[in-house]
């Protein structure tokens, strides 16, 4: 924002944000910015959403997300604005794995896109779909760059256009582990801009898939940041107190309409807030007492609508993610035998999680500051891993399904440490995205209208700010 936009009159303006995840923290900075009256109210006790830290074994380690995709260049040139562009940092070239079953364990193909192929004879794609597979694959890729192109899931694309093996083999682990859903629940051109207009033009899914990563910049898909990724809400909520944002937790929302909100439920804060560390702590007095907010605009900034915020707890309608993180010493794991993780086939055999990451054989910086430890994070689904799932029992399945995946017998007295995190699962596009349950003039952000992942949650949320500051 230009210092002329700050002092054109938007001052007088009131916004209030509802939600505290990485989309509300920046509409708040951006609105703010503009000399907009800002009031953020989030339900749980700390901001950041899916972006948040822990402390596992006296590690700060990330909670939620723990790279951003570097397509387009939109989370780099946030970063840097927020003075954080010098700590990105790339992941280790090793490479992720797919898992198949026991003992059936293949390194992801380096020529793919969201686990589809570029080259469909290269020997590493062979590997793990089979010579049947990629036969099939070629012969229904050779038909005219039209057919599939209407497509618009990912796994009816693949279905269509290289069959069954490559979508269950390769494409349904990857997007599994990545997006948390089936291929066949996520749109197509979300996740893979102009995929679709390069098959027609190509001729052929696989040489789409080349010509769209042609095009990316070069370098790895994803980065990090030195330290973890929630230093990105740390560096927000930072600039929150800078400028002036109120800031509410603990805040439930039980009425909302296009210029008010009611709190109510639980005690709410109000005043400052400041970031020490991981925690972000809102400072002032506490009630309990209904309260309504009335702004010029309300911006809900929450994953999958009214129903995360309405009755202040989250829906769990679409089941619920838990993140189990291992901290544990053992030398056989300096040489990462799978990588820098692996992602898991349906069905395959003796294992539950749906996803490993060896955090500290793909970021270095943390392999550091581990002093010779190992970070393991592993990733269930619900009804595997539920809510009354004890403590005690997740560590002992993590660490049982970590011993398939890495190849190697874990002794349960080496884990120093172990944590969980709970995540409401996304729900499916159409679902996330439908309004029809909200009040007319309420302005959305957030991944269920921007799609998923950071890149797409700070454009979308920046646009709009935009918008509503020239409105």
């Amino acid at each position: 924002m230009t210092e002329a936009t700050r002092s054109s009159g938007a001052a007088a303006q009131r916004a209030l944000v509802v939600g505290g995840g990485v989309a509300g923290l920046v509409v708040a900075r951006d609105l703010a910015a503009a000399g907009v009256a800002v009031t953020l109210v989030e339900a749980s006790d700390r901001l950041g959403g899916e972006v948040g830290r822990h402390v596992v074994g006296g590690l700060p380690l990330d909670a939620g997300a723990e790279s951003f995709a570097t397509r387009g260049g939109t989370v780099q040139a946030y970063l840097d604005e927020l003075g954080l562009g010098g700590d990105v940092v790339l992941p280790d070239p090793r490479g992720a794995w797919v898992q198949h079953g026991a003992g059936q364990a293949f390194p992801l193909p380096r020529t793919g896109l969201l686990g589809i192929p570029g080259d469909l004879t290269a020997d590493d794609v062979v590997a793990v779909v089979g010579a049947a597979g990629t036969g099939e694959a070629a012969r229904l890729d050779a038909a005219a760059g039209d057919v599939g192109a209407d497509e618009t899931s990912v796994g009816g694309l693949v279905r269509v256009r290289m069959g069954d093996a490559v979508l269950d083999r390769l494409v349904t682990p990857i997007i599994g582990g990545v997006h948390s859903v089936h291929p066949d629940l996520l749109s197509v051109d979300r996740v893979a801009p102009g995929l679709r207009a390069a098959l027609r033009r190509e001729g052929s899914l696989a040489g789409a898939v080349l010509r769209v990563r042609a095009l990316a910049p070069a370098g790895s898909a994803v980065a990090g940041l030195r330290g973890g990724m929630a230093s990105l809400a740390e560096a927000l909520v930072a600039e929150l107190v800078r400028l002036g944002v109120e800031v509410r937790l603990g805040a439930h929302v039980a009425v909302l309409d296009a210029r008010s909100v009611t709190l109510t439920g639980s005690a709410t804060a109000t005043g400052s807030v400041t970031a020490t560390g991981s925690d972000h702590v809102v400072h002032d007095e506490h009630g309990t007492a209904p309260e309504r907010l009335e702004a010029d605009v309300v911006v809900l900034a929450v994953g999958d609508g009214a129903g995360r915020v309405l009755g202040g707890r989250p829906a769990h309608a679409a089941g619920l993610i838990t993140l189990a993180t291992l901290v544990l010493r053992d030398d056989r794991l300096d040489a990462a035998p799978r990588g820098t993780g692996v992602l898991v086939a349906p069905g395959a055999d003796g294992v539950r999680a749906k996803a490993l990451t060896h955090a500290t054989a793909k970021w270095p910086w943390l392999a550091e500051r581990a002093d010779g430890r190992h970070v393991l994070r592993l990733s269930y689904d619900s009804p595997v891993v539920t809510a009354a799932t004890s403590d005690d029992e997740l560590r002992s399945t993590a660490l049982a399904d970590a011993s398939v995946l890495l190849g190697l017998p874990l002794d349960p007295a080496t884990v120093e440490d172990a944590a969980r995190v709970e995540w409401s699962a996304p729900l499916p596009q159409e679902a996330a995205g439908a309004s029809s349950s909200l009040p007319d003039g309420v302005v959305r952000v957030g991944g269920a209208v921007a799609g998923r992942g950071l890149a797409a949650v700070i454009a979308h949320a920046r646009r709009t700010a935009a918008d509503l500051v020239a409105r």
